[in-house]
């Protein structure tokens, strides 16, 4: 990167921190999802047990660590307090506990050795380990949410994003199971998710008693056989992590071959649309997704050889500067940061806020301003 990158990256972090400052006050008691007029909803008084509830404990850590400002770490706390309730709850709880704690809990414990939160991320870490299916050798994703509808042998790309709880469980207790389902986990999904091309199945369902693929699903992308795009970037990231965790080098070419497709789909103006393989209208996008594969890139660029990994920065740097000059709200009234981020395809709503692209734009700037800031 050359000095005027370092001092874009420098005054968009500066930006962030600015903006988080006032944020972080306004939204202390809360755990957002979204913004409704620009003023963060509070998932703590509607659903505790909602799959993004740890990304805003994640950014308060991550502030934290750039500022060491008290206050961050204060925030962090009380919404981790707040997911004590979700634990209670149990039945809503699925494979997603991992971007529940991991940001939060792990985190904390981490950064201040906190035993308290060591034990809520060990008990996240065993409730993960709990889905796996060791004949399909899978994490199952989601519960029973329709009677009418046999989800059991259903498992989803998000959960590479699941996995880092599990390494960091068998990392802490030096207890190789955990990381073994991981493992096992991961070389299901890249031998039945990830196709040829590096495009990416949403959901693949298999027969949860005897083993083997039944069938895929398009899921939150346009259809069957599309190409939901922040699927591409769970998996972009959660290969690169499983590499990480494990220096298997199918995993670093499996998260090479993923980035490849992801960049040929933006390169024309680096915005993501919510599926790739979808009809031209409507033109809904994703900016989500975007924020989630420049962190992977980043990471990518890391392992890879001196002459390849400029291909990997500059799509992470295209990606991030056509965020910021055209879809990060930075004024004082918005409590978000991200625009025209969409969850699923078939919603109804689109081009909203959503809490997890802040989390890895801010995640993703922080890794260019050159911290260690991996939070998974």
């Amino acid at each position: 990167m050359d000095k005027l990158d370092m001092q874009w990256i420098e005054e968009v972090c500066q930006k962030i921190e600015r903006k988080m400052d006032r944020v972080s006050e306004r939204s202390k008691n809360k755990i957002p999802y979204t913004t409704e007029a620009g003023v963060h909803d509070d998932k703590n008084l509607t659903d505790i047990a909602w799959w993004t509830n740890g990304f805003w404990g994640g950014m308060m850590w991550m502030m934290y660590k750039q500022t060491g400002m008290e206050k961050y770490k204060d925030i962090a706390n009380i919404s981790e307090d707040y997911l004590d309730k979700a634990f209670d709850e149990y039945y809503g709880l699925h494979h997603d506990v991992g971007f529940m704690w991991r940001p939060t809990s792990v985190a904390n414990y981490i950064m201040t050795g906190n035993q308290k939160s060591r034990k809520r991320a060990m008990m996240a870490a065993n409730l993960l380990a709990g889905r796996y299916n060791p004949v399909g050798e899978f994490i199952r994703a989601w519960n029973d949410f329709d009677p009418n509808n046999d989800t059991r042998g259903w498992a989803i790309i998000d959960c590479m994003m699941n996995l880092p709880i599990l390494y960091w469980a068998s990392e802490e207790n030096n207890d190789p199971r955990f990381k073994e389902i991981a493992i096992k986990h991961a070389d299901t999904t890249m031998n039945t998710f990830i196709r040829p091309d590096g495009s990416v199945n949403h959901i693949v369902e298999f027969d949860p008693v005897e083993g083997g693929v039944v069938r895929s699903y398009g899921g939150q992308g346009y259809g069957k056989g599309s190409s939901w795009s922040r699927g591409q970037s769970w998996g972009l990231y959660g290969f690169i992590i499983s590499y990480i965790h494990t220096g298997k080098q199918e995993y670093l070419d499996t998260a090479k071959r993923i980035a490849h497709y992801f960049i040929s789909c933006v390169c024309d103006d680096y915005t993501p649309r919510v599926d790739f393989r979808a009809p031209k209208e409507p033109y809904y996008i994703d900016t989500t997704a975007s924020a989630i594969a420049a962190c992977g890139l980043i990471e990518i660029a890391k392992h890879v050889g001196e002459y390849e990994k400029d291909i990997y920065i500059n799509a992470a740097l295209n990606l991030l500067k056509v965020l910021d000059e055209k879809y990060v709200d930075w004024s004082d009234e918005t409590d978000n940061l991200l625009t025209m981020c969409s969850a699923s395809y078939h919603d109804e709503n689109h081009h909203f806020s959503i809490i997890y692209g802040d989390s890895y734009f801010m995640e993703a700037m922080f890794k260019f301003r050159g911290n260690d800031i991996f939070m998974w």
